[in-house]
């Protein structure tokens, strides 16, 4: 194991609102070069409002501690204890006299960091690639066991960054290139998480989409563009009660992320209406009194910025009292809103210190999870390409596995430092990228492992070939037996070495050790060959995904512990896949829309700009008329289903808000005006039928977009729904979906407002963003008289 000090240098390195207006330039000199962009300031820092009921009692317990406070102890709720400063990552002391206990704070997001006896959860983006809600949550509620039974107040996800560019080092810890597919994702893991008691720290907020230079780099985004893509799974995360938020490391439009009061004051507590905290990326503040000022609760784990530094700064005026005040009751509130002033458990580890016998009591958390995790894993599964229905095996005569991928990490799935690896170091199955997102596997079952049980139990000759690099004997060997299996894999995480450099990010996009020649030479042998691939994002497949040899492709991703199990459950027909791509597979680089530019090296501070505005994922390909090798929500099936016309309705609403008000322009725009009720409650109902036309039970994915009016600026359509439904063979499954008025909403940046544009809406169902199976045009929203309004809400109450 490393030592302690190695362990530490590893982990280094890894109220009244302004008017909204977007960034603009400011030139720092003659240079054209050097014209950076700004952000507008937005003081004060919002007060804290209820959005609902939990909000409402939590803050009244809260305000009444925090009435009984010395400012010291005020300040205290948002400093950190220093680094180590206790048992966790982050620590937050405790103030006995009302009963606080303090908080532990660990990273997430998919399973307790570097501790024992914990589970390894699939990552984000294959849970993300089941579109299942349920299984998400499932997931999440998994995860608040684990977190809650080790004593950990915060859990330090969900990561809800979009898949800007398939290069970003940690889009595996994320759900994928689409902000609606992220929202629900990001909303049902915090109910998930948060049902347990624990709380949740929804992050990188906001714009941390590489790891090059993400410790200066400015990300600099036009208003409407981070409203409509980077803003919604945020938006979602506060509609799901998260008790905190992180800020990311970056700046935003020139302004530090910890410290841009655009973005935590004017949006964040403002537009959002967010009561919880904000808490720091670890080590990423970088100011005291303007940081405070901004909107930052809470700088992580070290608080030498606030402390006694906030303390002298009310006392000398230039931090009010009611900003202390507010952060004192943020922090409490969240602390009361999931329940954790009754019987939480107390810390039971020390991350820091392997050795220590008194607070490692190696409590055994993992219960029955390997089952959630397995059945998300085979669920996770994308089957690309099938010809002549080769999967699922069928009792093949023969089989061999080839490829690293498809054994056992030689030394272990634990022995490098937050699974940090190198390409010509990494061998084994990949189940996990790598950094601060990662947990200790408590046990790997990988391909091979699996593959041979049911050979044994179906009398398959099983032969297998580790080696990436000897072709020749690659190609001998296949052409022995009856199917070949060649595994591929591409690896990535968080920046590890400082941050510089970001060697977290993707270098390139090929498959890792050799994949791309190994492929062609068991192809060129093997008539059935098989290509299954663990990877963190998409890779170059074009040399030999039309090889007339290549007759199946699976695409597995990262599925944590159970790994090799969840792939055999997909190969042998016990589960028909129903995976879907979160994310575009491009035939070539040059597609996809945006890069991660290496020479960064603008005056003075480095630049991304996020040019491509609304042009994300395959809203680019659309807009472009780009054919990609795989859109986003492309998946097969071991059947096939067909689809009904679509039959719609409007629906009675809550609220009394009415169409000609919104026009008018008569809906306040004040805090918390993006998350108003009239704003999200369901206005449309689409229905229609799916039928599954083969002879195999299965999972479908259906996918709603809309396509909104022509001149309204926006790419050819948009995911705004989803259900995985199963369905025996023969039968029909009713699927519903609803549509509110902010799903046909656009950001109004003159007016900053939600607007639904006028003209024709098309809705267009099927089974991915460019099969569509049935369209319709979207009727338009009938208003209800008082008296059926009436009716509804009396019978309801």
């Amino acid at each position: 194991m490393l030592s302690r000090l190695f362990f530490l240098l590893l982990l280094f390195s890894g109220a009244t609102l302004a008017k909204q207006v977007p960034f603009q330039l400011h030139e720092t000199d003659d240079n054209p070069k050097h014209r950076f962009p700004e952000s507008p300031p937005v003081y004060p820092s919002p007060q804290q409002i209820p959005i609902n009921q939990a909000w409402k009692t939590a803050i009244k317990k809260a305000k009444k501690d925090v009435e009984k406070l010395t400012l010291e102890e005020k300040v205290g709720l948002g400093t950190g204890n220093g680094w180590p400063g206790g048992l966790c990552f982050g620590v937050i002391k405790p103030i006995d006299r009302i009963g606080f206990k303090g908080l532990c704070i660990h990273d997430g997001p998919l399973g307790v960091r570097a501790v024992d006896l914990v589970s390894a959860f699939p990552a984000g983006i294959n849970a993300a690639s089941t579109f299942d809600r349920s299984l998400i949550r499932a997931r999440g509620e998994a995860i608040g066991v684990e977190y809650r039974e080790k004593g950990i107040n915060v859990y330090l996800g969900p990561m809800t960054n979009l898949q800007r560019t398939p290069w970003a080092g940690r889009n595996w810890e994320g759900w994928g290139g689409d902000p609606y597919l992220a929202g629900e994702a990001t909303y049902e893991t915090i109910v998930g998480v948060q049902s347990k008691g624990v709380q949740c720290n929804v992050k990188h907020f906001i714009n941390n989409e590489q790891e090059r230079d993400r410790g200066r780099i400015s990300s600099n985004v036009d208003d409407r563009t981070q409203h409509e893509i980077y803003l919604p799974p945020f938006l979602q995360a506060v509609l799901a009660n998260t008790a905190s938020v992180m800020a990311s490391y970056n700046r935003l439009n020139g302004s530090w992320a910890t410290q841009n009061s655009k973005t935590l004051n004017g949006i964040l507590k403002g537009e959002l209406g967010f009561p919880g905290y904000v808490l720091s990326d670890f080590f990423g503040t970088q100011s005291g009194v303007a940081a405070c000022n901004a909107g930052l609760d809470m700088p992580v784990p070290i608080g030498d910025y606030f402390g006694k530094n906030i303390v002298e700064a009310v006392k000398n005026g230039t931090v009010n009292q009611s900003r202390v005040d507010d952060l004192a009751t943020r922090v409490l509130s969240a602390w009361y809103l999931t329940g954790q002033d009754k019987g939480f458990p107390e810390v039971n580890f020390n991350a820091f210190d392997e050795q220590d016998q008194v607070h490692n009591k190696h409590v055994d958390v993992q219960h029955d999870h390997w089952k959630i995790i397995r059945e998300i894993g085979a669920a996770s599964h994308v089957l690309l390409k099938n010809l002549n229905e080769t999967l699922p095996l069928r009792r093949p005569r023969s089989l061999i596995l080839i490829g690293s991928d498809a054994g056992p990490p030689p030394l272990g799935p634990n022995y490098y430092h937050d699974r940090f690896i190198t390409p010509s170091d990494r061998t084994g199955v990949l189940a996990m990228g790598w950094g601060s997102g990662t947990c200790y596997f408590p046990y790997l079952i990988d391909p091979l492992s699996a593959v041979q049980r049911r050979a044994k139990k179906e009398h398959i000759d099983l032969s297998w070939f580790l080696d990436d690099y000897d072709r020749n004997e690659a190609a001998r060997l296949a052409s022995e037996k009856e199917v070949a299996v060649v595994f591929l894999s591409a690896d990535s995480g968080e920046a590890t070495n400082g941050d510089l450099y970001g060697i977290g990010d993707r270098p390139d996009l090929e498959a890792w050790h050799n994949g791309t020649d190994l492929v062609l030479a068991v192809a060129d042998s093997n008539p059935n060959t098989i290509v299954v691939i663990h990877s963190v994002g998409p890779i170059n497949m074009e040399k030999w995904i039309d090889h007339p040899n290549v007759k199946a492709v699976l695409w597995a991703g990262i599925q944590g512990q159970e790994v090799g199990n969840a792939l055999a459950d997909v190969l042998f027909g016990d589960v028909n896949p129903s995976g879907r791509l979160p994310y575009t597979i491009a035939k070539r680089d040059g597609d996809y829309p945006a890069k991660i530019e290496h020479d960064t090296d603008d005056w003075p501070i480095p630049q991304t700009e996020y040019s491509e505005g609304l042009l994300v994922d395959y809203r680019a390909f659309d807009s472009r008329n780009i054919t990609p090798r795989f859109e986003f929500g492309f998946g097969l099936s071991y059947t096939s289903f067909t689809y009904s016309p679509i039959w719609q309705r409007s629906l009675p609403t809550k609220t009394r808000i009415l169409e000609d008000e919104i026009e008018r322009d008569l809906i306040d725009r004040g805090q918390g005006s993006s998350i108003r009720e009239w704003l999200h409650e369901p206005r449309w109902e689409i229905n229609l039928e799916v039928k599954n036309e083969g002879a195999v039970a299965g999972h479908e994915v259906v996918q709603l977009y809309v396509a909104f009016p022509k001149d309204c600026g926006e790419p050819p359509k948009a995911l705004k729904g989803f259900e995985r439904i199963y369905v025996q063979p023969g039968l029909l499954e009713l699927v519903n979906f609803k549509l509110s008025y902010y799903d046909l909403s656009i950001w109004d940046v003159l007016t900053q407002r939600w607007i639904k544009p006028k003209g024709k809406f098309r809705l267009l169902v099927g089974a991915s963003s460019r099969d569509i199976r049935s369209e319709a045009v979207l009727e338009e929203w009938r208003k209800f008289e008082d008296e059926e309004h009436d009716s509804l809400v009396s019978q309801e109450d």
